[in-house]
């Protein structure tokens, strides 16, 4: 048989996952995404103390995980949320009328911390970097709407 048509197994082929993508915006983070941070990091660890040496595939992925958390984790510039936000930043929590008067809530949160499907939107999302500088009362024209800025408050500490 032609070796041309055998798989060789070569150590260094499991190494060789490629990095997950790091943004290159600041990493801006409410206490709650610093803590959610710290957390997949002390999770990654923990999954590498565990792996079994000889399992490349895991050993890699776990590896690439680490390699990505812990330059999130270093990159952190954590921000506490303002006491009393009189405009739309980093770290608050927005209530948006739209034309039909339904409300919509969202948060500006880091990028690792957003859950949209939670009304937690990264401050990098182009709705909040619309939002972003706004007060009370105003109105910013988003995909065709106009949405009015209700209220503004600080964000709330995510549970779990």
């Amino acid at each position: 048989m032609s070796r041309a048509f055998v798989k060789e197994t070569d150590d260094d082929t499991a190494d060789a996952l490629p990095d997950r993508p790091v943004s290159t915006e600041r990493n801006l983070v409410t206490p709650s995404g610093y803590r959610q941070i710290e957390e997949r990091l002390a999770y990654w660890r923990a999954q590498d103390m565990n792996a079994p040496a000889d399992d490349l595939t895991a050993k890699a992925r776990i590896a690439r995980e680490l390699r990505y958390w812990t330059a999130r984790w270093s990159s952190a510039e954590l921000i506490e949320p303002p006491a009393e936000p009189e405009q739309v930043v980093f770290g608050t929590t927005v209530t948006l009328r739209h034309p039909d008067d339904r409300m919509q809530v969202i948060s500006l949160v880091g990028e690792d911390e957003s859950a949209p499907e939670d009304g937690r939107i990264a401050w990098t999302a182009p709705l909040a970097r619309a939002l972003i500088g706004l007060e009370e009362g105003e109105v910013v024209r988003f995909h065709d709407e106009d949405l009015e800025i209700v209220t503004i408050e600080p964000v709330a500490e995510s549970v779990g």
